[in-house]
């Protein structure tokens, strides 16, 4: 974890974050995360209302002043294009937050009043023209969306997007993406990244937000259940299919020159059948790691031994030769 500051990193279990994932990643799950030693996240709108945010902030700073362990950072997600930014924006200043993940937008905005804070702002980004953006903006780390994320996905290839990102970046690199356990977690580490996303095996976790049914359903679902799609977001999306023909629809018959405006009409909350996220539910490529529910630190330790059990099956491949090739 050499690109973090070891303020964070010796805090930390296991290079990961719990993702963090609309109506799904709420006080509960981010407290389990970080007590388990993982960075928890939740998105600032699944408070609600600010008030609620405040709440929210107070519980976890009073309960990292009074751990008696190591307590993982927590780290709010600031969604850009949002009416209530401004609001967001004060009230994580006001608690001094370590971490900020933005999303959803250009991060410059927000940069000058979360540094002169102190808080290290990291930026979800999709192409490496966003990328360029974000680390031009000032952004300390880049979350890179690739292939296989869960919910609005991104298209490009990890391998090949993190080698890109590193010819102009060395700071902090975290992969979304198709983590789904640590030999996962380690391989993303020997390419380059410092911090892997771990999204969907977090939502069938007992303390997440998600309803039974759907963490049923991630139990019951493999990679080939996930299908990718415009149709209910307006942009690229990873969608369970069994979810989708369960609200009378055919994965095969979606509409997929739909705009994000429409799909908001036809599947945002106030629609009148099903609702994206809320009936017709979102898995990465990863949903084939997702066996049981179980507590979040059931999912961080049996990431954390199976990380070092890739670490160890790594250094047993070396060979004695000084230039540490493999046979």
């Amino acid at each position: 974890m050499s690109g973090l500051p070891e303020r964070i990193a010796r805090r930390l279990t296991v290079p990961l974050i719990a993702a963090p994932m609309l109506r799904v990643s709420g006080l509960d799950l981010t407290l389990a995360a970080c007590r388990a030693g993982v960075i928890g996240t939740f998105p600032t709108a699944n408070a609600r209302t600010t008030e609620r945010l405040e709440d929210w902030l107070t519980r976890l700073d009073a309960e990292i002043a009074d751990s008696s362990s190591t307590f993982a950072p927590y780290c709010p997600n600031l969604i850009i294009r949002q009416p209530r930014l401004q609001e967001h924006l004060d009230c994580l200043t006001r608690h001094r937050v370590e971490m900020v993940i933005t999303s959803v937008g250009s991060p410059a905005a927000v940069i000058t009043p979360l540094h002169d804070n102190g808080t290290l702002v990291f930026a979800d980004v999709g192409t490496l023209a966003h990328a360029e953006r974000a680390a031009a903006a000032g952004a300390d780390g880049l979350v890179l969306l690739t292939a296989g994320a869960g919910g609005q996905t991104g298209w490009q290839n990890p391998f090949a997007f993190v080698r890109a990102v590193r010819e102009f970046f060395d700071g902090p690199l975290v992969v979304a993406g198709g983590i789904s356990d640590g030999h996962a977690l380690w391989a993303a580490r020997v390419a380059g990244f410092d911090l892997g996303y771990m999204g969907t095996r977090f939502i069938a976790a007992q303390e997440s937000l998600a309803a039974d049914g759907y963490r049923s359903a991630l139990c019951a679902s493999t990679l080939d259940d996930v299908v990718l799609t415009r149709a209910f977001t307006g942009l690229r999306s990873s969608i369970l299919a069994p979810s989708i023909r369960a609200n009378g629809l055919d994965p095969e018959r979606l509409d997929e020159t739909i705009t994000p405006a429409d799909s908001t009409q036809l599947y945002g909350d106030k629609a009148s059948g099903p609702r994206r996220w809320h009936d017709i539910w979102s898995a990465g490529h990863s949903v084939s790691g997702v066996k049981r529910v179980e507590p979040a630190s059931g999912i961080v330790a049996q990431t954390a031994t199976e990380y070092e059990q890739a670490r160890q099956h790594t250094l047993a491949m070396l060979t004695d030769d000084p230039k540490g090739r493999l046979r």
